[in-house]
């Protein structure tokens, strides 16, 4: 067969299959090209999941009757101001979105510059309907009517409305989060979904855009090296999302999805969160133009860096050294849905087995009273009806020296200790409850960490009076026997024996007498799972969390009073306190306020 020139309109398709594949692929475009022109409000109004008509309004520079129809033609553009592609700073530039749109759609574009008439031109699936004069205000406005009506081998493989919306919703908010200086607002079947204003600053437009309780749980991420500057915000990691759809990332100003800031930001979390967790976070990435290819991919979603281990490394030292300054902060969102199960219960005469102060909601009984003070008021105001309930079985020890100031530790003083797991304790603003298993796993992995960095020594090894033989299969075996040096830095040695068996030698010493068997097999199938995916460094946090996790206080144990101080007053000192290995809160408090509401007293 010879070869042929394709026909226009064919070529025109062909194009736009690469960069208009849904309505948001076509609405990022036309959304950019606004914010290109100098917009200062931008306005997106959606029919159909924008399958239907999508509009975009903007109060830019607008185009005049020449550029127009300059627009409507490939490769023609105005964002490259000479033939260095290199250079480019605007969000669009290859100039083929509009004549690709119109090649599979009905496109009305109207426009006008101050101080000019407006005109306006239609196109129909590549054919030129109608042009001429029009009245509209300064600025743009494209019209987007029937996305691949004309063409049913792509309109059939759209998602239903409700997800191409979902998908459109998405380009303009991260396009909004980008550009604080910019209105945006969004109009979904006539019903507005989303309006943000300038002059908020950008924090305040991140946590708009995600979520409000963002503004309370994040930390600020700052750095500049090397001509190049990272800024934004990020969630704390016990305020995290089971999906990675809240992974906002910008080079440039333009949102990306790129796979090595991805895991850039996986590998700064990675000892903070489960790998089934997400943290919540926008981050903006400065480059220099000649530092980043960013025409790598025909949607630009994709970008390449001329020195991707600088840009990796940037984004985690920088998410850890705002993470490290957060200290023992902690998200505090009380459940509020278990919060709003209680409520109070007017007192009425009632024989014994219905006397709660308080009542769940869920028909579950909360609480009775065992005071002796309740008990004597019960006997005299109900007489036959008073509640044969036990007197408390306490016992009185005299003090040894006077409780210390709750006023003097954030985290307050231990009063006592529920289900033998959770430590109670009295702070100045408010009542701390903390989880002492997951609190003492982020303090034994805290301390793991400062002796490897130490002096290089690696953590101190407590040799087993007895050699202890763990049973494994033989590939669990050949993946621990390939790390033996890097487990004897954590204190654990290990020595092959037989084909399918190991050798237990010796113990991390602040581990204390644990179980060896079960560390050595929970370590045996971390490294089946995450040997080849993750790097020295991530592999070494891996295995010091599995051991700090084996390490560390058990939920059922009952610990004194001394016991429980010292934990709050480590964990006061200790960077990431606030969370567990896997993410989850260590401690919670429960303000006066909260205390208050719960008694009806607010």
């Amino acid at each position: 067969m010879s070869i042929r020139r394709l026909p226009e309109h064919l070529v025109n398709r062909i194009a736009a299959g690469e960069v208009v594949e849904r309505p948001a692929s076509a609405l990022k475009e036309l959304t950019e090209n606004a914010i290109d022109a100098g917009a200062s409000r931008i306005t997106v109004r959606l029919s159909g999941g924008g399958i239907e008509r999508i509009e975009v309004i903007d109060d830019g520079c607008g185009m005049s009757a020449e550029d127009m129809a300059l627009a409507l033609e490939r490769h023609a553009t105005s964002k490259l101001p000479d033939e260095r592609i290199e250079a480019v700073e605007t969000l669009g530039f290859r100039g083929e979105a509009l004549p690709s749109i119109a090649s599979v759609a009905r496109l009305t574009l109207e426009s006008r510059v101050r101080g000019r008439d407006g005109w306006q031109r239609v196109v129909d699936n590549g054919a030129l309907v109608t042009e001429g004069p029009c009245a509209v205000p300064p600025g743009t406005s494209v019209r987007i009517e029937d996305l691949f009506g004309r063409v049913p081998a792509r309109r059939k493989f759209l998602r239903s409305a409700r997800a191409e919306y979902a998908a459109c919703l998405d380009v303009v908010r991260r396009l909004a989060m980008a550009h604080p200086d910019i209105a945006f607002s969004l109009e979904h079947d006539g019903r507005r979904a989303l309006a943000v204003q300038p002059g908020e600053g950008r924090e305040a437009r991140v946590a708009a855009l995600t979520d409000r309780a963002l503004a309370d749980n994040h930390v600020i991420v700052s750095l500049e090296r090397e001509g190049l500057r990272l800024s934004g915000v990020a969630s704390l990691p016990t305020y995290n999302r089971g999906v990675a759809d809240h992974l906002y990332l910008f080079v440039n100003g333009r949102p990306v999805r790129d796979r090595l800031l991805l895991g850039a930001v996986r590998g700064a979390y990675a000892d903070l969160l489960a790998r089934d967790r997400h943290p919540v976070l926008a981050l903006f990435l400065d480059v220099p133009p000649s530092e980043v290819d960013v025409n790598v991919h025909p949607a630009k979603t994709e970008v390449r860096f001329r020195d991707p281990a600088l840009v990796r490394g940037m984004i985690v030292s920088g998410l850890k050294r705002a993470l490290d300054e957060a200290g023992v902060r902690s998200a505090q969102r009380p459940d509020m849905a278990a919060m709003s199960m209680w409520r109070a219960e007017a007192p009425s005469p009632t024989p014994i087995g219905s006397l709660p102060i308080f009542e769940r909601r869920d028909g579950g009984i909360a609480d009775r009273p065992s005071a002796d003070f309740l008990v004597s008021d019960a006997v005299r105001q109900w007489g036959d009806y008073a509640p044969a309930i036990p007197m408390p079985a306490a016992r009185a020890e005299a003090a040894h020296q006077p409780a210390p100031a709750v006023q003097s530790f954030p985290l307050g003083i231990a009063r006592g200790q529920v289900a033998k797991t959770y430590i109670v304790a009295e702070a100045e603003d408010g009542l701390v409850l903390v989880d002492q298993h997951a609190a003492h796993e982020r303090l034994v992995l805290e301390r793991m960490r400062r002796a490897l960095e130490g002096e290089g020594q690696g953590v101190a090894a407590q040799a087993l009076l007895l050699p202890q033989v763990v049973e494994l299969d033989e590939p669990s075996c050949d993946r621990l026997e390939t790390r033996l040096g890097e487990l004897a830095e954590f204190g654990l040695e290990l020595e092959r024996f037989g084909p399918a068996a190991m050798l237990v030698r010796a113990t991390p010493a602040m581990l204390g007498a644990g179980d060896a068997e079960g560390l050595v097999r929970d370590l045996a199938d971390d490294l089946a799972e995450t040997d080849q995916a993750l790097t020295l460094r991530e592999r070494i946090n891996h295995v010091a969390a599995t051991m700090a996790c084996h390490g560390s206080v058990r939920a059922g144990r009952v610990l004194s009073v001394a016991e429980m101080n010292a934990l709050l007053r480590e964990m006061e000192v200790t960077p990431h306190s606030g969370q567990c290995n896997h993410g989850r809160p260590t401690w919670i408090k429960l303000a006066h306020g909260d205390i208050e509401k719960l008694f009806g007293r607010k």
